[in-house]
């Protein structure tokens, strides 16, 4: 069925919410796969078109935290490849499996996203314990601590795991940047904003490979592609730039509550 101006409108205002979300809280995908799913896009395809769209914002996001990649140059090149394997064989999973397998899996890997979502701060704090504050007296002699810095090489186990949250980007990819960022906190060491640099370069990359190989799938709906990577990577900018101004825990929250009303509605209509 063809799409309308009103369609074209509502998934480029899908995008951009997207695209300020991911910048905010996380999650943006929980908007934007449920409304080309409304739109009549099949689930698979709409999945594809979505991880084919929301590149540009990850790619800004890469960008703008660059300097804080480039220490870590050698350990980001190792876990790119394991991004790399893992987002290719999340990607062939999902365009192999029957549609109707994807779509019978959807609410699950929906409510997972939101369940990581909802967890996000605790999960952070979990893998990011605050420091000791000294005490006052000693304070105005005492240097704050100051994080171990990262490995040039990573560890087996972290490989691992990256392969596997990467064949979960490649397959559906809501909540990624949550699993990265929980794997690379638990076995990678650094400040919290070198992790999340490198989550945020892994993130890239898993979706750069993915798109690369839904691109010649035959499921992108390629009509809706340029306006809503245009959308995301405007609302990319503007969440980065309101994200001193907007309760991201309150936006979650939000986010959370509408996918879940998403995963029921999906098993309504199946």
């Amino acid at each position: 069925m063809p799409l309308t101006a009103l369609d074209y409108l509502a998934a480029a205002g899908a995008a951009g919410a997207a695209g300020a979300i991911n910048a905010l809280a996380g999650g943006g995908t929980l908007v934007s796969f449920p409304t080309l799913v409304g739109l009549g896009v099949p689930a698979v395809a709409a999945n594809v078109t979505n991880t084919v769209s929301l590149l540009p914002g990850y790619l800004a996001g890469s960008w703008a935290q660059r300097d804080d990649v480039r220490p870590q140059l050698g350990a980001a090149r190792a876990l790119a490849v394991a991004s790399v394997a893992g987002g290719l064989a999340g990607s062939v999973l999902l365009v192999t499996l029957p549609g109707r397998s994807f779509r019978v899996a959807v609410p699950y890997l929906i409510l997972a996203s939101c369940a990581l979502l909802l967890g996000q701060d605790r999960l952070r704090d979990w893998v990011r314990p605050p420091a000791p504050t000294a005490p006052a007296a000693a304070s105005a002699t005492t240097p704050a601590p100051v994080p171990p810095a990262p490995a040039s090489s990573p560890s087996l186990v972290l490989v691992l795991a990256v392969f596997a949250a990467a064949v979960y980007g490649g397959f559906f990819g809501a909540g990624l940047g949550i699993v990265l960022l929980a794997v690379l906190g638990l076995y990678r060491a650094g400040s919290l904003v070198q992790v999340n640099a490198l989550k945020q370069v892994l993130s890239f990359v898993i979706n750069l490979v993915a798109a690369g190989f839904f691109a010649f799938s035959g499921h992108v709906r390629w009509e809706l592609v340029p306006v809503m990577a245009a959308a995301s990577l405007l609302g990319g900018t503007a969440g980065g730039r309101l994200v001193t101004v907007i309760d991201a825990g309150l936006l979650r929250r939000v986010v959370v509550i509408a996918g879940v009303g998403v995963a029921i509605a999906f098993w309504v209509s199946s």
